[in-house]
């Protein structure tokens, strides 16, 4: 039930720039995306030494040792879907740099091993590809936590949270150095995990997909879409917090499905070849984002502003948290349009 994606989330940093600072977005944007890695499959094109490869290399749960190789090559890329490196403004026009994404092949492939495992197959048979994955709305997989494949899921789920981690620091810290200042004030969090917690004086493992912690005093980074605002939000002290076991959304969330927006699909060489029949006039999006103000490098149709629901009206059905900080986007790279089996 974590999903594929484990410990997908997103990092927000405040930087000592103002945006008089950055005078050319698109060349900024262009730099970024030189050196970082977006899209299914990449790889990092520098060689990343970092502590968390080692836990994976000496993995508690071994099998995960042999994901190794695929591990190193991704730490650091973006990936595809809604995943982005966002450039953002607050209202004293203070630079911000966002990101979203997971544990990336590392994290699908641990999910397809206990998949294979649930199935009496090897975790080896499911990072080979010899099991389904199943139906997107399918029931999910249950182990006993007092089982050694349960504790096996737990020690594999947290490296994998480490290593979404640790891929979003490095994205973050690679932007900051291309523009040349540091982080003063950010914020981390996983919003596809699950957690041991007290709740009610009792112990309980809480499952949150697609949602972001909210304890009281907690601050969370909430994205939105291309076109429009995302948020900092704080978890407040009151009962329809604590009965929502301290959770809150993790965006706006969809209102269409990508082949709803951008119609019919044929894949040529991994690339998209649109044959009609979406609902969002991408030209057009394209030029509202110019009229915005807002330089925008990849994504497509299916990822345009009105694919979401409006965070404003999200933000305000929910009584258990308040907006600290409403950060504006300005600068947005995305994958651009090719097949990924999975972004839905």
């Amino acid at each position: 039930a974590v999903g594929f994606d484990i410990a997908c989330g997103l990092k927000a940093v405040k930087t000592s720039l103002k945006v008089t600072d950055i005078p050319d977005m698109y060349t900024l944007l262009k730099q970024i995306q030189s050196q970082i890695s977006f899209g299914v499959g990449r790889v990092n094109n520098e060689d990343i030494d970092h502590p968390v490869l080692d836990k994976i290399k000496n993995a508690e749960f071994e099998p995960q040792r042999d994901l190794y190789t695929l591990a190193k090559t991704q730490l650091g890329t973006v990936g595809s879907g809604n995943h982005f490196v966002d450039i953002l403004k607050d209202d004293q026009d203070n630079i911000w740099v966002s990101c979203h994404f997971g544990s990336r092949g590392f994290g699908h492939k641990t999910a397809m091993g206990f998949i294979a495992i649930s199935q009496g197959q090897s975790f080896q048979a499911g990072i080979q590809g010899q099991v389904s994955e199943g139906a997107m709305d399918g029931k999910p997989i249950l182990l006993e936590l007092d089982s050694t494949d349960g504790q096996n899921y737990i020690k594999a789920m947290n490296l994998a949270g480490e290593y979404a981690y640790a891929g979003r620091d490095w994205v973050i810290q690679k932007v900051l150095d291309i523009l040349g200042t540091t982080s003063s004030y950010e914020f981390h969090n996983h919003h596809n995990f699950a957690w041991l917690e007290q709740h009610n004086g009792k112990e309980y493992w809480v499952h949150r997909k697609g949602a972001t912690p909210s304890f009281p005093g907690q601050l969370g980074f909430v994205g939105s879409s291309m076109g429009t605002p995302s948020v900092i939000i704080q978890g407040l002290d009151n009962e329809i917090n604590k009965t929502a076991l301290y959770s809150a959304m993790h965006g706006a969330g969809r209102v269409m499905s990508r082949t709803q927006a951008a119609g019919k699909i044929k894949w040529t060489h991994g690339k998209a070849v649109y044959q009609g029949g979406g609902r969002v006039d991408w030209d057009k999006v394209q030029l509202e984002m110019k009229a915005k103000q807002i330089v925008l490098l990849g994504a497509g149709a299916d990822e345009a502003p009105e694919v979401y629901k409006n965070l404003d009206d999200v933000i305000a059905a929910h009584t258990n948290i308040e907006v600290v900080q409403t950060l504006y986007p300005i600068g947005v790279i995305m994958a651009g349009d090719e097949y990924d089996p999975y972004k839905d």
